[in-house]
């Protein structure tokens, strides 16, 4: 077993160190997708942390977690893209992820340390309480072109790049980018 990303070029890096995905999320999907349910195993959305008792409601970005010895850092959310659907055999899976905000999330570490299965997470710090991943993902997937908030949130300190940097076009241009490619993948992957 290792530490491997498939695509280096949309994961990995300091921002997205570690993916964390909550363990109430999976009994949700096997309700929502009867017909997939076998797939729904833990670790089965490529999360290297499971996390039992908190969502994406529950995390706030620049959050700093205790886990095991390790100190973490709630970096970014997930945009989840469509090997999602290959992966779960379910050809809109990337966009029902999006939609429903059962999305995961990443974490920078801050000090490396051993974390092991059942590890107690305490939270450290919380610099930016009004800043849920639950209204980040709202931000980006159903208020998109939301000024203020959009300027709120390319103002926070700690942000990715990649982050600031989709806020600001939207800001600037008045316009959401295209999704196509990032939840339906080439057309080759899908046939």
């Amino acid at each position: 077993m290792g530490d491997e990303q498939a695509d280096l070029r949309h994961h990995g890096g300091a921002d997205k160190a570690i993916h964390a995905y909550s363990a109430a999320h999976y009994p949700q999907w096997v309700r929502d997708l009867p017909d997939a349910a076998d797939q729904f195993r833990t670790g089965g959305f490529g999360e290297n942390l499971v996390v039992d008792g908190a969502t994406e409601a529950d995390l706030c970005l620049g959050d700093r977690w205790r886990v095991g010895q390790a100190l973490l850092e709630v970096s970014q959310g997930r945009q989840p893209c469509w090997k999602l659907n290959i992966r779960f055999a379910v050809p809109d899976m990337a966009r029902r992820v999006q939609a429903t905000g059962r999305s995961g999330w990443y974490f920078r570490v801050i000090e490396p340390g051993q974390i092991k299965a059942h590890d107690h997470a305490s939270l450290e710090e919380r610099p930016a309480p009004d800043w849920p991943l639950t209204r980040v993902n709202d931000l980006f997937y159903k208020d998109k072109l939301n000024r203020p908030a959009l300027a709120a949130f390319a103002a926070l300190s700690g942000l990715p790049d990649g982050w600031r940097n989709l806020a600001e076009r939207r800001l600037q241009n008045g316009e959401v980018e295209d999704w196509g490619s990032r939840l339906n993948g080439p057309k080759e992957a899908i046939s």
